[in-house]
C-alpha cells in the first residue's frame, strides 16, 4: 500500500483560501495607498519659506520617496508570496513544508499564510 502524502483537507484548504484572499485584498489596498503617497509630490507649501528650510524639506521628501519605494517593493513581494500560496491551495500542496515534507502547523499558517517551511525547517536553517 502506498502512503498518501500528508495534506490539509479540502475544507481546511477552503478556509486557508478565504484567509489568503482577504490578505491579498488588504495588501493590495495597502500597496495602492503606498503608491499614491509615492506619486504625490509631497509639496507642503514651503515655496515661500527660507531656502534653508526648503533644502531640508527636499531632503526629507527624497528620503520619504525612498522609504515609500522600499515599502512598495516589500508589499509587492508579499502579494506575490500570497498569490503563490493561493496557487498551492489550488493544487492541494498548501501547508506542506518544502524542506521536511511534513505539514506546517495550522496555527503558523493562520499567522503567516504564505509560509513554505515549518518552524522545524526554519530552525534548521540557522
Amino acid at each position: 500500500m502506498v502512503d498518501e502524502i500528508a495534506r490539509y483537507s479540502d475544507s481546511d484548504l477552503a478556509e486557508f483560501k478565504e484567509l489568503i484572499l482577504k490578505k491579498i485584498n488588504k495588501a493590495q489596498q495597502d500597496l495602492d495607498l503606498i503608491k499614491s503617497a509615492y506619486m504625490n509630490d509631497l509639496n507642503n507649501g514651503t515655496d515661500d519659506t527660507s531656502p534653508t528650510f526648503k533644502a531640508f524639506e527636499e531632503g526629507s521628501e527624497t528620503m520619504s520617496k525612498e522609504a515609500n519605494s522600499q515599502l512598495a517593493i516589500r508589499q509587492e513581494k508579499f502579494i506575490r508570496d500570497l498569490k503563490n500560496a493561493l496557487f498551492r491551495v489550488e493544487n492541494k500542496t498548501y501547508g506542506v513544508c518544502k524542506v521536511t515534507g511534513k505539514l506546517i502547523s495550522k496555527e503558523r499558517l493562520m499567522i503567516v499564510p504564505h509560509a513554505t517551511m515549518s518552524i522545524e525547517a526554519k530552525n534548521m536553517q540557522r
